[in-house]
């Protein structure tokens, strides 16, 4: 019997797994242009292919209205205002006051609130990214 096939025959059983341990594929640099007249959310990053595990999406919340309360798990976040003010309420933490220009950073394992506190729309984009 040849060593190559010798070799096949031993290596097919751990196929699947050598396969899955395989790097992905590289993601392409890009432009995103953002659409400041969308309403509501809208996808920005969706992740692998596009990125390796950075997601992102820009969201309009109108005067009053609030994202609801949420965990960014194994995950990091960054809020960036475009438009607008707000908060950034942390629970059983700090509440960051939003306003355009402005940058939040959310940790891993962290509950917080996007609310709008302003008299007009709250445009923002949020960035998470899987943590170490």
């Amino acid at each position: 019997m040849s060593r190559i096939l010798l070799a096949a025959i031993i290596l097919l059983p751990f196929a699947p797994s050598l396969v899955a341990q395989a790097s992905p594929a590289r993601p392409s640099p890009q432009l995103i242009t953002l659409d400041s007249t969308a309403v509501g959310y809208t996808r920005v990053l969706g992740g692998p292919p596009a990125s390796i595990t950075m997601r992102s999406g820009q969201l309009l919340l109108a005067p009053g209205a609030s994202v609801g309360r949420h965990s960014t798990e194994r995950y990091e976040e960054l809020v960036i205002v475009l438009a607008g003010s707000g908060e950034m309420r942390v629970t059983g933490g700090a509440t960051l006051a939003l306003r355009e220009g402005s940058v939040a950073y959310c940790p891993p394992d962290t509950e917080h609130d996007i609310v709008n506190t302003g008299t007009r729309p709250l445009r923002y984009l949020y960035v998470v990214a899987r943590a170490p």
